[in-house]
């Protein structure tokens, strides 16, 4: 037989859980769509025709491919923050067969914020001594060593 205490439990209780989630982000930031941009200033080198970078991003649902990127390239691709600001997508970095590197080139949680200055950018720069990040394209800081 149905037992109503027994089924408003659970009910209440994933209500508890699920109310403070559902609240905690602003329903501005869910619509907001974010430009991530990653470009490659490593310095020219012999042979010039062929790419010095070699780029892979992706998130959990998402594989954008690899990219093979001479130098000033820009890469770039669009997203939206998901309702449990989960969304992430990282990327791996092979500078010709010298360098390689692994970064979250978008993290919900750290650039929600720090990306809203510049047009919704979160702007990347690959160079000899490591990849640096920008939200305004005027300063940079160092965010990962090679």
């Amino acid at each position: 037989m149905f037992n109503l205490k027994e089924m408003l439990l659970p009910l209440m209780l994933a209500l508890c859980i699920m109310y403070p989630l559902a609240f905690s982000v602003s329903e501005d930031i869910l619509l907001i769509n974010y430009h991530i941009h990653i470009i490659n200033d490593l310095p020219l080198e012999p042979p010039t025709n062929v790419p010095s970078l070699n780029l892979h991003c992706k998130s959990k649902d998402k594989d954008l491919g690899e990219r093979a990127m001479f130098q000033h390239q820009d890469y770039a691709w669009d997203s939206k923050i998901n309702l449990f600001r989960t969304t992430l997508f990282f990327c791996n970095a092979r500078w010709r067969n010298k360098k390689q590197r692994y970064f979250e080139a978008f993290k919900a949680t750290r650039d929600e914020d720090r990306c809203l200055d510049y047009h919704f950018s979160c702007i990347w720069s690959l160079r000899y001594d490591g990849i640096y990040f920008s939200s305004d394209n005027y300063t940079w800081t160092m965010q990962y060593p090679w």
